[in-house]
């Protein structure tokens, strides 16, 4: 593709949307950077894939790592990086940790996206 198509042409005014208006309607720096860490952490097939098993219900590392055919230190990396970005919450019971989704927009973002994914 050009990169000419990417551009305005040289008589672009501009639209005639108020840009104070949407400037200040938009994210603030800390929420921007928020939301794309939220997607980076969406941007690792793995943590998709846990994700997608904890929308069936809670499983502890062992399970995730059967599931995943992973070592249970490669899924706990991973698991810590989605508690971080509050994607996954743990529940401890005795020795053993047990994950489910933070809350219902996980599932919700999760299926919306697969939706466009699947969508031709």
């Amino acid at each position: 593709m050009d990169k000419t198509t990417l551009l305005c042409d040289d008589s672009c005014k501009g639209t005639e949307a108020d840009l104070s208006a949407v400037r200040a309607s938009m994210l603030d720096a800390g929420e921007v950077r928020e939301m794309a860490d939220w997607f980076k952490a969406l941007g690792d097939p793995t943590r998709v894939r846990i994700i997608n098993a904890l929308l069936l219900g809670e499983l502890c590392v062992h399970d995730l790592s059967v599931l995943l055919e992973m070592g249970q230190s490669a899924v706990s990396h991973q698991l810590r990086y989605l508690r971080d970005v509050r994607m996954v919450k743990r529940r401890k019971a005795g020795k053993t940790v047990y994950y489910s989704l933070d809350d219902d927009h996980i599932e919700q973002i999760f299926q919306v996206t697969h939706a466009h994914v699947k969508h031709k």
